[in-house]
């Protein structure tokens, strides 16, 4: 975690050396800065969650039961089937936690398409303008990546296919929602969502306080403007 939070220092630190124009810090150097800080932070946050307990182990991003099959969870329970619902939440996760580590390559391809307006959007951006760079450029491709990974992994259990077949017809009824009503478009949307959020929440930790997370990083940058 503490590599996630160095490495987004840069999205901070950058900031004033590039506008102040210091020494030999020119903005090519600056969004270079960028580059590497966005590459080290994307890379580690596929680490993360691209392992065992990645998404599981995380209640921050744990993939729930989709809203169709958690309304009838109690009634299953009930009937004995809670044991099918636990492999199923498992299924879910382990699948997310499978077809994460196929985000390396795109994110680190979006950083280097990084145009000079991109990075100075980022910097001067909101507290999640990164994330939202990376949503921009990657999230299509990623879905398409993912989807079929998460597949393989659900298809295996019967539950999911039952799920399918009758969230399928409900949707038709407008009973669930679209986006949930194949249990690998719902997993794979969650997955995404929940890189983005580690993403995001090193963003906002390093700009609410660069210096303390950066260490001897941000004294030397900021060492620079003090010249």
């Amino acid at each position: 975690m503490r590599s996630i939070l160095r490495a987004f220092a840069l999205l901070v630190i950058c900031a004033p050396v590039w506008a102040a124009g210091l020494g030999n810090v020119t903005d090519a150097e600056a969004s270079g800065g960028l580059r590497e800080a966005l590459t080290q932070g994307a890379g580690r946050a596929v680490e993360l969650l691209g392992r065992q307990d990645g998404f599981l182990g995380n209640q921050k991003v744990k993939i729930p039961l989709p809203d169709g099959l958690a309304q009838v969870e109690p009634v299953m329970r009930m009937a004995g089937r809670g044991k099918d619902f636990d492999k199923l939440v498992t299924t879910m996760n382990r699948a997310a936690e499978a077809a994460v580590p196929e985000a390396k390559t795109l994110l680190v391809d979006a950083v280097k398409q990084m145009s000079v307006q991109d990075a100075r959007n980022i910097l001067t951006g909101g507290d999640d303008s990164a994330t939202n760079y990376f949503r921009s450029k990657t999230q299509a491709r990623l879905a398409e990546k993912f989807l079929p990974i998460v597949k393989q992994n659900t298809d295996r259990l019967a539950l999911a296919g039952q799920y399918n077949k009758l969230a399928g017809q409900a949707a038709s009824f407008g009973l669930v929602k679209s986006e949930d009503a194949q249990i690998e478009n719902y997993v794979t949307r969650k997955a995404l969502d929940g890189l983005y959020v580690m993403i995001a929440e090193e963003e906002k930790a390093i700009r609410k306080n660069p210096v303390q997370a950066a260490g001897s990083l941000a004294q030397k940058v900021f060492g620079l403007l003090g010249q």
